[in-house]
């Protein structure tokens, strides 16, 4: 089953659906048993690399909370949501008057998802926690992820999370904690994931009706790195396709034929394909920084030096293609140009 918001990935489901809750039972147990006591913090930083069930955890959590308002009175460990829970439901629609998932919104006039989590968006957060709860019940904020917050919107964040209502729990996720205003961070409890086992990782897919069959299936546990969204990526968007085009163009040992470059620059800056020009990018900047972890490790500093500036720029590029809407294609070509002149 797929879900067809905005930002749910073909083959997944929103966070609030799953009934099913794969690899990460310690932490589980630790939210239940930290909330039971009663001396839960007020913010929770939940971290671990994209995909690996943080927003699942948070809706769970989330779910548990409102179901045993009274922490005393809460049991010491999660219960699978029942899609029949009328607080389920209402989760699930996103209707809850008790929680607020905070995360990048829809821009009306394109129908896409806005590049940031904006000023606007948190000061919805402030009003929303300055209700008082019919029910008396929890203020849940869950910020999904803190990463997408822009400068503004992060200052916001911190002074809600310097003077916290009431009852209000703060479920801050990241995929990059060090990118996090130092200030947040000092104001959270730490939660860290771990990157799903492949045993766990096939399990997730196979909730989802999508594990990988025939014969690349091992090769997709293996090469999402324990993430569910990066093999749903690898299968149901060609991400397999794409690093092989992107490797057999950076392993030329002449000059690549253009038409291969402008072949896969054409794909990825296709029309609605912000999620596989996504993929693209994370993949060439995690190839970038391992290929320079690998000639630190082999005493090529000089290569080392060059690839590791070269990794902080392609960040900062792509940020600005993606903020100021720069031509992808263009983009795709002078980064896969750079590449090569560095290695």
């Amino acid at each position: 089953m797929s879900d067809d918001r905005p930002g749910i990935l073909d083959g997944a489901v929103h966070p609030a659906e799953q009934t099913r809750f794969f690899g990460h039972a310690a932490a589980e147990q630790f939210l239940a048993r930290s909330y039971r006591s009663g001396k839960g913090h007020h913010a929770i930083l939940i971290e671990g690399p994209e995909g690996i069930g943080k927003a699942t955890l948070a809706f769970r959590f989330a779910n548990h909370v409102l179901h045993h308002p009274e922490p005393a009175e809460a049991p010491e460990t999660m219960a699978d949501p029942s899609p029949g829970s009328a607080i389920t439901r209402q989760l699930v629609a996103g209707a809850s008057h008790n929680l607020l998932h905070l995360t990048r919104p829809v821009d009306e006039k394109t129908g896409k998802v806005k590049s940031a989590i904006t000023v606007d968006e948190v000061r919805k957060a402030g009003k929303f926690l300055a209700q008082t709860s019919g029910t008396g019940n929890w203020r849940i904020v869950i910020i999904d992820p803190a990463d997408d917050l822009n400068r503004n919107a992060a200052n916001a964040i911190l002074k809600i999370l310097e003077e916290p209502p009431k009852r209000s729990l703060f479920l801050v996720l990241t995929h990059a904690p060090g990118k996090l205003l130092p200030t947040i961070r000092s104001r959270c409890l730490p939660l860290a994931l771990s990157p799903l086992s492949e045993t766990d990782l096939a399990a997730a897919l196979d909730s989802l009706g999508a594990a990988p069959s025939g014969p690349r299936a091992a090769d997709v546990l293996s090469a999402a790195h324990g993430s569910v969204s990066e093999a749903l990526k690898l299968v149901n968007y060609g991400g397999f396709d794409i690093v092989e085009a992107f490797r057999t163009i950076v392993d030329a040992v002449a000059e690549p034929p253009r038409r291969d470059v402008h072949k896969l620059a054409d794909v990825l800056s296709a029309k609605d394909s912000d999620t596989v020009f996504s993929f693209f990018c994370q993949h060439v900047t995690d190839f970038v920084t391992d290929s320079a972890r690998n000639a630190a490790l082999s005493g090529n500093i000089a290569r080392a030096d060059r690839l590791a500036h070269l990794s902080s720029q392609l960040g900062e590029r792509i940020t600005v293609a993606q903020a100021y809407n720069l031509d992808r294609k263009q983009t795709i070509i002078s980064v896969l140009d750079d590449i090569r002149a560095s290695l």
